[in-house]
């Protein structure tokens, strides 16, 4: 699984990128590819918050329609056996999903046990597209452009605590635990062999109790920790205009 940045929506943009991913990984094609951002919306790696870029623009239909049909063709000529979304809402879904001749398998979201978007989780499900959970953990190391005060940790929930210490384990092995137990497929990162070995593991053993599930259900806060202030255009009211308010 790999996806086109937003510096490469432009026409022809979509096969250059993919060709150069699958260079890059030395494959022939791959399972999955995605659209990482529904707009062209670019930044270099590091930047920071300081005013906003004059070239980002909102979402448009037409523009993402562009690029999906880059994509379908890539289904078309065997470069990918299926192609995702990611960080679209319900409201965007609404507008792309009739327009598709290849419809998206996946879409690729934030989802821990603090953001659960039980809608958008229950939209994906009646559509037949799998949700994949980026920051299943709360991204406690995501850059400092995507932090803010008052921010929830989310393994400082009670309930998460609590459950780790009747498994004996991290409240990080029982946010893995959730998200496959729930539907969804967790991607959480490590360069460690332990983790990600452990991470692989604890899906496989020791299931939470459906009282547990339960509790983790109500204990949602609905707080979204990555809000993509960096992608903003200069009308954008605040960060919430990238969601389209659906909080």
């Amino acid at each position: 699984m790999t996806k086109v940045w937003n510096n490469m929506h432009g026409p022809g943009d979509v096969l250059v990128a993919c060709a150069q991913s699958l260079r890059d990984l030395q494959l022939d094609y791959a399972d999955i590819y995605m659209v990482h951002w529904p707009f062209p919306n670019h930044h270099e790696p590091g930047a920071h918050l300081e005013g906003r870029d004059p070239n980002h623009v909102p979402f448009s239909l037409e523009e993402y329609m562009g690029v999906w049909r880059q994509m379908e063709k890539l289904v078309d000529m065997g470069l990918a056996r299926g192609l995702g979304m990611s960080n679209v809402t319900i409201t965007k879904m609404e507008q792309i999903l009739p327009l598709c001749r290849i419809k998206p398998v996946v879409l690729e979201v934030e989802i821990n046990p603090t953001f659960q978007q039980p809608k958008l989780f229950d939209y994906c499900k009646a559509h037949d597209i799998l949700p994949i959970a980026y920051s299943p953990m709360g991204s406690p190391c995501r850059p400092e452009r995507d932090t803010a005060p008052g921010d929830l940790v989310t393994f400082e929930m009670p309930e998460l605590i609590e459950i780790a210490k009747a498994h004996n384990c991290h409240p990080a092995t029982v946010c893995v635990k959730w998200a496959v137990q729930r539907g969804q497929v967790p991607i959480p990162f490590s360069v460690f062999e332990n983790e990600y070995v452990g991470n692989l593991k604890c899906v496989t053993e020791d299931f939470l109790t459906d009282e547990e599930m339960e509790t983790l259900r109500k204990a949602d806060r609905n707080f979204r920790l990555l809000k993509g202030q960096v992608f903003l255009w200069e009308s954008a009211e605040d960060w919430r205009d990238i969601w389209d308010r659906e909080e």
